[in-house]
C-alpha cells in the first residue's frame, strides 16, 4: 500500500474530505492547493475546508501551474491525486486561457516532471469529469443508441428543450451513460477534464505508472463551498434560500444530474488508490440516477422551511447539457456501489448547511457575466 500521497486541490471540497479519510488509513498525506478565494471566501485562511485539514497535513501554499511547487510537493511522494482544477462549466466559456492554463498547463508540468526527473511515484489517480461527455446517451426506437449533438438556440428560445434523434428527430429515452459512451464536451472546462484525463493515462503508461482517471459526476455534501457562485447547485440554491433570495430555475425544470455523495467518492478514489485491478482504467463516479433540478429546488426549500419563490423561467445558458447520469457498470467491478441515497444526502447536506453562518450570495454577479458575455439567454 502506498503511504505518501500528494492531494493537488487537497483543501477543496473533494480533496478535504479525502485527506482526513486517508490520515485515517494511515497515509502520511501532503496538500498542494492555493486556497482560491472563489472556493474558500475572502478569508482563506479562516476557510472551513482548510481549517478541516490544518495541522493534520503537510501543506504546501501553491499553485499546479508553478514548476517550482510541484517541484516542492512530489518529494517522497508514493502516489499523486491529483484534484487541482477551475471548474466552472459556465465561467470556463469566458475566462477560456485560466482554465486551460491550470487545468491543462498544470496537468503538463507534473507529467513533465515524471518523465524528466528522479521520483518514486508509483501510481496517479486524475480526477475527470462527466461534462467530457456532453449530452448523455440515449436510445431511439429506431436508431438504437445515439449521442445527441449541441441543442439549436432557436429551438431553446422556443422552449424546445429536450433533445431528439439527430437522424430522424424522433423522441429520445434518456440511458446512463457509459465509459465508452462518445466523448464531446459541450464547454471549455469540459475540453480541459478530457485533455487532463488523457494526458495523465497516455503519459503514465509510457513512464510505466499505474494511472486511474474518474469521471465524476455532481458532487456534493457537508463541506462544499457555499460562497461559490459559478458551481455546486446544491449550494447555489442553499445560500440562495438562505439569503431570502428567488431561485430561478433554468429551462423548465426538468433538467437532470447525476448527483453523487461526498463519501460515496472518497471511498470510490481510495479504492482506485489501492485496488491493481483499476490501474489504467477510467470509471465513472455517480449515483447511477438522475434526479431533476426542480425536484433539487423543492426539497430545499422544504428542508430550509423557507417561502422563497421557485420561478421556472425558460432562460437557458448556451454550452448547458440537458442530462446525464452515469452508468456504474465498470466500477461496480471494483467493488464499489453508492451507499448514500439522495434523499438521506440532500437531508445531511442541508443539515450541516444550517449549522454554517450565511454568505453573501453572489450568484446574479455569475449570470450578468454570462449575460453579458452573451452566454445567458
Amino acid at each position: 500500500m502506498n503511504k505518501s500521497i500528494l492531494i493537488t486541490g487537497g483543501a477543496g471540497f473533494i480533496g478535504s474530505n479525502l485527506a482526513l479519510r486517508l490520515i485515517k488509513k494511515g497515509y502520511n498525506v501532503t496538500v498542494l492547493d492555493n486556497l482560491s478565494p472563489q472556493i474558500h471566501g475572502d478569508e482563506t485562511q479562516e476557510s472551513p475546508l482548510y481549517q478541516s485539514i490544518k495541522d493534520k497535513v503537510n501543506f504546501i501554499h501553491g499553485d499546479v501551474s508553478l514548476m517550482e511547487d510541484w517541484m516542492k510537493a512530489l518529494i517522497g511522494q508514493d502516489a499523486i491525486i491529483h484534484l487541482a482544477a477551475e471548474t466552472g462549466t459556465g465561467q470556463s466559456m469566458y475566462e477560456i486561457e485560466k482554465y486551460v492554463d491550470v487545468n491543462v498547463r498544470g496537468t503538463a508540468l507534473l507529467l513533465d516532471y515524471l518523465a524528466n526527473e528522479k521520483h518514486q511515484v508509483k501510481k496517479v489517480i486524475v480526477a475527470s469529469s462527466r461534462a467530457i461527455y456532453g449530452e448523455g446517451k440515449y436510445y431511439c426506437t429506431e436508431h438504437k443508441f445515439v449521442y445527441p449533438a449541441d441543442r439549436n438556440e432557436e429551438l431553446l428560445s422556443k422552449g424546445n428543450f429536450e433533445l431528439r434523434c439527430p437522424v430522424c428527430d424522433r423522441e429520445l429515452e434518456l440511458t446512463g451513460t457509459d465509459e465508452e459512451s462518445k466523448i464531446h464536451p459541450k464547454s471549455i472546462y469540459g475540453i480541459t477534464k478530457q485533455n487532463q484525463e488523457q494526458m495523465v493515462l497516455v503519459v503514465c503508461k509510457s513512464l510505466g505508472i499505474p494511472a486511474v482517471a474518474f469521471r465524476y459526476q455532481n458532487v456534493y455534501g457537508p463541506g462544499q463551498s457555499l460562497s461559490n457562485p459559478y458551481t455546486g447547485i446544491l449550494s447555489i440554491f442553499s445560500t440562495r434560500i438562505l439569503n431570502n433570495n428567488p431561485i430561478n430555475i433554468f429551462e423548465d425544470g426538468k433538467e437532470s444530474r447525476d448527483f453523487v455523495y461526498i463519501d460515496d467518492v472518497v471511498r470510490a478514489t481510495i479504492i482506485g488508490l489501492e485496488n491493481e485491478q483499476a490501474n489504467d482504467e477510467v470509471y465513472n463516479v455517480g449515483s447511477g440516477v438522475n434526479t431533476d433540478v426542480l425536484t433539487v429546488a423543492n426539497k430545499l426549500k422544504e428542508l430550509y422551511n423557507s417561502n422563497v419563490d421557485i420561478k421556472v423561467t425558460g432562460n437557458y445558458r448556451l454550452g448547458d447539457i440537458r442530462h446525464n447520469y452515469a452508468d456504474l457498470t465498470r466500477i461496480k467491478q471494483l467493488g464499489f456501489a453508492p451507499q448514500v441515497s439522495f434523499e438521506e444526502g440532500i437531508a445531511l447536506f442541508a443539515g450541516w448547511v444550517k449549522t454554517q453562518a450565511v454568505q453573501r450570495d453572489d450568484y446574479e454577479l455569475s449570470i450578468n457575466e454570462m449575460r453579458d458575455k452573451g452566454l445567458f439567454k
